[in-house]
Formats: C-alpha cells, structure tokens, sequence
C-alpha cells in the first residue's frame, strides 16, 4: 500500500495526498492546522486552481491542498450546480483522498448545506471507493460521536448535539437529531453503516475483520465512524487509508466529515510520504507551539459573528483597550447612507490605529443585541433578504478593512464570521492561504497570498462564532496564549 501511495504522492506529486473542499470558509481553516500540525505543507485556494498555479515554484512542493466552498449555505438545487465541477478538479488533481469538509458539529438540513446531497454527488464523481467514509468527531476540539451519536463540548460541558446550547438552537440549520444516521438519512437515500467504538476495540486486524463483516452484510454505501479520542482516532484512519489503497490510479477514495478525518489519517500518510509528522490524530497540543507566532503592535479586528463565544471575546477586548466601533448595518445596506457611515468608521478606526491602539469593528455585541433585529428590519423595508446581510454587510468590511491594512501598514488581521471572512478575504485580492502557527484549536495563524504585494504574506486568523475562549483576540495579537481557549460552542 505505502508503495502505491508513494508513486501517487511523489515528488511533483506529494499534494496528491490529500485534497479537500470546505464547505464553509473558517471552517476550511481547520484543515490547515488539522495537516499543519500533521506536517504537511498545506494550501487553502479560494477558488478552483488550475494546473498551471498548482506548478509555481511557490506552490510545487505543496502535499495537500484545499478549495474554500460555500456547500454549507447551498440548497440542493445550487449544489448540483456547484459541487461537481469543483469535485472534477480535485478528482483530476489525483489525490489518494478527497474530504468534503463539513462543520464538527455537522449542522445541516436537506434544505440547507444537505451533507446526503454532497455524499451522492461525490460517490458520483468519485466511484472509486468501496463505500463513503463519514467521521464528524474531532477529540482536539472537543467533537465526540459515541453510538452513531454526536457530542459538542461547551462551556467546560459535553452536550449531546440535540442538547447543545447553540446548535440545538442554530437559527438556520437547528440541530434536533443527535444521531447523524438518523440525521443523514432525512438527507440522503444512501445506505448508511456504523463502526463503533466496541467495533473500534481490540487489535487492528480485528477492527478491521469488524468493518469487512459489515460491508458484506449491510452493504453500506456511507460509513459512520465513531470517535472517542485519539487512540481510536488513529485505528479509523488506517482503515480509511488501506480503502484509499484500494482505488485506482486516476481516482480517488471520497470521504466526508469535519477535521477530524485529516486527524485520523495524519499517522498513515505521514509513513506513506517518508516522513513524521508533528503530531498524529491531534496529539500533544504543543506539538506547534503558541509562540510560533511573533506579536504585533496593533490588531484590526472585524466581527460579524454574533455568537455568545464572540460576544464575551468582544468585552474581554474593550477591557483591554481595543477601540471599539459599532458597525451600523442598517446604513451600510442603504444606498444613501452607505458612504456616509464608511467615511465615518474609517476615521474613527484610522485615527485609533494611527494612534498605536488597536482597533475592533463589530456589528453585535452577542445574540440578544437588539441591532441584529433592526439591521433585518432596515434590511426588509429595502426589500433585501436577512440572508443578504452577510453579502452586503461582509463587502463593506472588506473594503473598509483593505483601506485600513494598507494605511495602517498593519501585518496582522483577525476575521470573526464564517461569511464576513470570505467577503474581507476577497476585498483583500488574497486567493490562497497557508497555516503559519497553531495559536488555539480550530483557528489557525495564516500566511495570505495576494497578487497585491502590499496584501502578500499578511496574517489572517478567520474565526468561526463557536471558536476561542474569552482573551482570543488578546492571543492573535500577542502570538500566544494568555488564559484559556478553545472551542466554546
């Protein structure tokens, strides 16, 4: 098996290891530090690359590499539209494996960011696999699926997923489920299979007899793989790599599920590409230490996350002396106003920057902020959408903060908000981004490549509402850790 993985992932080839599609932004970032950590040299593109990109002297000895998706907002209709063409280029990229990376907590309807619709386009694109691997656990951050049944940690608790303070209140995709068998099935026709954690005990070759007996008997078209920490981890992707064994050249095993799935696979691909990595299925947390990572004077912070997480990270900064700016959603979206409001903020937040302090702009302090009720009220008697918020409300932070970082001449940059970091991202002309250091669990420091040189080899953490304890913003800014962190869904 090591041999053929080898000729796959050779010299001009060692990204072919692995490829992934991220089906949110933040969350792709995830992945990064998943491989990062495992010690492969790891691009996250924005878009499609072509083989010509993927040959640059910069990006040719890259392992692995990603593309940075919206599937979490798409309806099943808008996936059919946008997932295969992206599936054909990472098919064509000939990767041992291709991960459809969805959120941990696996938040998803058959209406919105349907993971059964991603599993039956790629088992379409990807016929290569015997069945579909499926892992949401990740222990590293606090992910956990025991029975078929998912757990999320929270404020220093382990919730099942139907019972978690946020996700069981997710105000578009509410998870009432916390079987994910029975949660993919109202999603998908495929037939869907569990190895356990009794089927996961005992030597590897049993395991492995355990997941053989059920594939003969059940014939499961998805495999549901419990995670309950890392040594089990571990078992789940060596089976996952000897399936990717099985496919051959020109195809590619298609697997789905959170980091946890890279993780899982760090150890065997690490052996197969000739060399260790830092650590394997999540490891010793210090493997990439905090202070990889160099302070920064001042940090510009843009949140558009209204997330209970984010809302204490908001008040711990305000302590701290960051200057903050209430973004007025309600006059960014109207014509009339918009400019008006920009010309003020930019003043406000250049003359804090230019001052030595550093600078947040937000747009709610936490969910109970009545802002977010009048922004969607001022949004509806413009006829716009409260989806639209994001759109709009995410470009003009983007293009707030692109004037601001270059007069500033700031090198560090922190995005709260899966939407609001694709939109700053772009306004910035950044097209890929690289993991640097791993400052806490699920946001990563990254390295942006921009064709702008001034936007070239700026430092952006893309944080998810759920991700960081209360002094987060404090531990960008420093390159380390200053109090407890983490993932706070």
């Amino acid at each position: 098996m090591d041999a053929m993985m080898t000729d796959r992932g050779g010299a001009k080839g060692a990204r072919r290891l692995l490829c992934f599609y991220g089906d949110d932004f933040t969350g792709s970032t995830d992945v990064l530090e998943a491989l990062y950590r495992g010690g492969f040299r790891t691009v996250l593109f924005l878009e499609p690359p072509t083989p010509e990109l993927l040959e640059e002297g910069r990006f040719r000895d890259v392992e692995c590499f990603g593309v940075a998706g919206v599937g979490r907002s798409l309806t099943p209709e808008e996936m059919e539209r946008e997932l295969p063409p992206v599936f054909r280029t990472l098919r064509s990229a000939n990767a041992a494996v291709v991960h459809y990376k969805v959120c941990s907590t696996f938040d998803s309807s058959p209406r919105v960011g349907s993971i059964g619709k991603a599993a039956e386009l790629g088992r379409g694109t990807f016929g290569g696999g015997r069945f579909v691997p499926v892992v949401a656990g990740v222990p590293y951050l606090g992910r956990y699926t025991v029975f078929g049944n998912h757990f999320a940690a929270a404020d220093g608790a382990v919730h099942r997923l139907d019972r978690h303070p946020t996700m069981s209140r997710h105000p578009v995709t509410p998870m009432a489920e916390a079987d994910l068998r029975r949660h993919l099935a109202l999603q998908t026709e495929l037939r869907i299979g569990l190895v356990d954690v009794l089927d996961q005990s005992g030597s590897a070759e049993s395991v492995r007899a355990r997941l053989e007996a059920l594939l003969a008997r059940d014939k499961p078209e998805l495999v549901l793989f419990d995670v309950l920490d890392d040594e089990r981890l571990r078992k789940v992707g060596r089976l996952i790599w000897e399936e990717a064994s099985r496919v051959g050249d020109g195809d590619s095993l298609f697997a789905i599920g959170s980091s946890g799935i890279e993780y899982a696979l760090a150890e065997a691909m690490a052996e197969s590409a000739g060399h260790s990595g830092r650590a394997a299925a999540g490891g010793d947390a210090g493997a990439v230490g905090a202070g990889d990572a160099a302070p920064t004077d001042r940090l510009l912070v843009v949140s558009g996350s209204c997330s209970p997480a984010t809302e204490r990270q908001i008040a711990r900064a305000l302590e701290a002396g960051y200057v903050g700016l209430r973004v007025p959603a309600g006059e960014l979206a109207h014509p009339g106003l918009r400019d008006a409001a920009v010309r003020r903020l930019r003043a406000e937040a250049a003359a804090a920057l230019d001052a030595g302090r550093s600078v947040l702009l937000y747009s709610a302090l936490g969910p109970g902020d009545e802002a977010i009720a009048a922004a969607r009220a001022e949004l509806a008697a413009l006829g716009l959408r409260a989806e639209d918020s994001s759109r709009v409300l995410g470009s003009a932070l983007g293009a707030l903060a692109r004037e601001l970082v270059a007069a500033a001449g700031l090198t560090r940059l922190l995005i709260a908000g899966g939407d609001t970091s694709g939109y700053v991202a772009r306004e910035l002309g950044v097209y890929a981004l690289e993991c640097k250091a791993a400052l806490t669990p699920g946001a990563p420091l990254c390295a942006a490549y921009s064709a702008d040189p001034v936007f070239d080899g700026l430092e952006l953490v893309l944080k998810g509402g759920q991700i960081g304890g209360p002094d987060f913003f404090e531990e960008v800014r420093l390159g380390k850790s200053v109090g407890s962190s983490g993932v706070q869904v």
